[in-house]
């Protein structure tokens, strides 16, 4: 094993809450809250784990591979882009080894839909669900999650190069 064999990503999002859109988190719809302002779905945990994977391959940030200006992206799926960059990641020799995400926000509580959001983002990046951690925290009021003004999350992806 050498250095060069293994890399590590964190990737950070934020986005603030929108009435009149779908909320969607880990690629699983949240029925009954307003969704996230962004040009694509806004899915802050989606975001944040592309961002580490991208972070660890040293390709910039998302922002770069998925420029929120270009129409390409309006209203597109973040598990979707999500698939891309693990397609990214393997193209350039590397595989998922672990990934860990926190989603930060009073509400809704994450517990029920967990699962499905670890299973969702295990599929986009091909990988088996025990390899993805999705856990949430409040801020205890603080701040602009706590006011319950928006939602962040946080994600930390660890790659290992094929082959290695």
């Amino acid at each position: 094993m050498t250095a060069a064999s293994y890399r590590v990503g964190v990737g950070f999002d934020a986005h603030a809450f929108e009435e009149g859109r779908p909320l969607v988190l880990g690629g699983v719809t949240i029925p009954g809250w307003p969704g996230l302002a962004g040009h694509s779905d806004a899915d802050v945990l989606a975001h944040a784990l592309m961002d580490a994977i991208v972070g660890a391959l040293r390709e910039g940030d998302i922002g770069r591979l998925f420029p929120d200006d270009d129409p390409a992206y309006a209203g597109a799926s973040s598990v979707g882009l999500l698939a891309r960059v693990a397609d990214l990641m393997r193209s350039k020799g590397f595989e998922l080894v672990d990934a860990d995400c926190v989603l930060v926000m009073e509400a809704p509580k994450v517990a029920p839909y967990r699962e499905e959001m670890r299973a969702r983002l295990a599929a986009a990046l091909g990988v088996e669900v025990d390899r993805v951690g999705v856990k949430a925290t409040t801020t205890e009021g603080l701040g602009f999650t706590g006011r319950r003004e928006g939602a962040a999350a946080y994600a930390v992806a660890l790659l290992e190069r094929v082959g290695a």
